[in-house]
């Protein structure tokens, strides 16, 4: 037996019902701990780690009683007592806690993330995916079609080839690591699901969808009928649930809403305010990437500052996505912060592609290089650094090659640099 040290008191014991905000205290198995953002039912014994390693808990050292030398004997815990080691060993297989499991496989660690048009615009044609730079990371096709009912169908634009040309190019995307999915809605697109005939519907639909065409999942940007207390915050989780049992653990699931459908539920949560919060919530287990667009939408007011931080700026994309990562209060409810990895920004790729909020390339390095390692920031700054900052996402793939790829060649460049 070692010899006899001096105990250190235990904090107040983790409870998973308890939400802790940065700097939080918890004791767990003799093992004190403090939380580096906020977190809520995230096991600090099997979520912890130094300061940018993601996990919301950071050991302080061990408390209370000595632990005795373990016996041979089983012991009536399912984990071995933790070392006093400044960070737990870690464990090759997931954590059995709440916390939301990890994104696909495949995926880039920091993702280019850009719409591709079905149809035709002041961009131009619609062209075959083929031609899509293999910059892009993640190819939202845009967009599938409300058949009624809760229906989707997808009719392909004759510019993208025939059927089995765009099946072969999804394929052959795929085939080079890249993801390719199917967004729901944009500005004017709209698909009821309002009940369990609906939700049923748009589960099968989709899958017939996904199966033909081979798409890795959904984005949903659906906002019309989106709003406090509709029937689609209740039966559209429902449907992709079901959808992703169906397609299995590899599914792909985005999501695009205007920001003050989420982030807006600080300022007035009501009506379309913070009414996407509600659908990311029972889809947290699901969820592979929230982009926002920050862009058609004005001005913000974030926690950081007493003012609405202009839009397009580095400090709004910064100050947003620590909302997103490290919570925030809406509504008299907190919102309870997603992964690192679960989070990126939506921007336009240039001044031709959005009415508003149109952010430089110098703006969306500085955002990306704050977020992941604090450098370059301005007057909003994360609690710590992200390194597993998902990346960003762009309205659209066809402006960037329009504009002569002024968007994507700078931004990806930049994502390849980061930690």
């Amino acid at each position: 037996m070692a010899g006899a040290t001096e105990a250190v008191a235990c904090y107040t014991p983790w409870n998973s019902g308890t939400a802790y905000n940065g700097g939080g205290k918890a004791s767990y198995n003799n093992v004190n701990y403090t939380a580096n953002w906020w977190t809520q039912g995230n096991n600090p014994s099997t979520s912890s780690g130094g300061a940018g390693s993601g996990q919301p808990w950071t050991v302080v050292g061990d408390c209370g009683t000595p632990t005795p030398t373990p016996t041979p004997r089983p012991t009536p815990t399912p984990t071995p007592t933790p070392t006093p080691t400044p960070t737990p060993t870690p464990t090759p297989t997931p954590t059995p806690t709440p916390t939301p499991t990890p994104t696909p496989t495949g995926l880039a660690k920091h993702a280019l993330i850009g719409y591709w048009h079905n149809f035709t615009n002041p961009s131009g044609a619609t062209y075959p995916i083929s031609q899509v730079s293999d910059d892009w990371d993640v190819i939202v096709v845009s967009f599938g079609d409300n058949a009624g009912g809760g229906n989707v169908s997808l009719t392909i634009d004759p510019g993208a080839g025939t059927e089995a040309q765009f099946i072969a190019d999804v394929a052959a995307k795929r085939a080079k690591g890249k993801k390719v999915i199917l967004s729901l809605g944009g500005q004017n697109g709209s698909v009821s699901v309002g009940n369990t005939a609906e939700a049923t519907n748009f589960t099968n639909s989709l899958y017939a969808i996904i199966t033909k065409y081979g798409f890795d999942g959904i984005d949903l940007d659906l906002e019309n009928g989106v709003a406090q207390g509709a029937a689609i915050q209740t039966y559209l989780p429902i449907a992709v649930k079901n959808l992703k049992a169906k397609v299995g653990s590899s599914f792909y699931l985005s999501m695009a809403p205007e920001w003050v459908y989420v982030e807006g539920g600080y300022t007035s949560y009501g009506s379309i305010w913070g009414a996407y919060i509600p659908i990311i919530n029972a889809l947290r287990s699901e969820l592979t990437v929230l982009h926002p667009q920050y862009y058609n939408n004005g001005d913000i007011y974030t926690p950081y500052a007493t003012g609405a931080i202009k839009a397009g700026s580095a400090d709004q994309l910064v100050a947003t996505a620590r909302m997103l990562i490290e919570g925030f209060n809406y509504g008299g409810n907190t919102f309870a912060g997603l992964r690192p990895d679960q989070v990126g920004f939506g921007v336009p790729s240039g001044r031709s592609s959005a009415g508003s909020g149109f952010t430089t390339n110098a703006d969306v390095s500085n955002a990306l290089n704050c977020l992941t390692r604090l450098l370059n920031c301005g007057t909003i700054k994360p609690l710590q650094a992200y390194p597993d900052f998902r990346g960003v996402m762009t309205w659209s793939i066809n402006w960037d090659r329009h504009d002569g790829y002024n968007f994507s060649v700078p931004t990806k460049n930049v994502l390849k640099t980061l930690p």
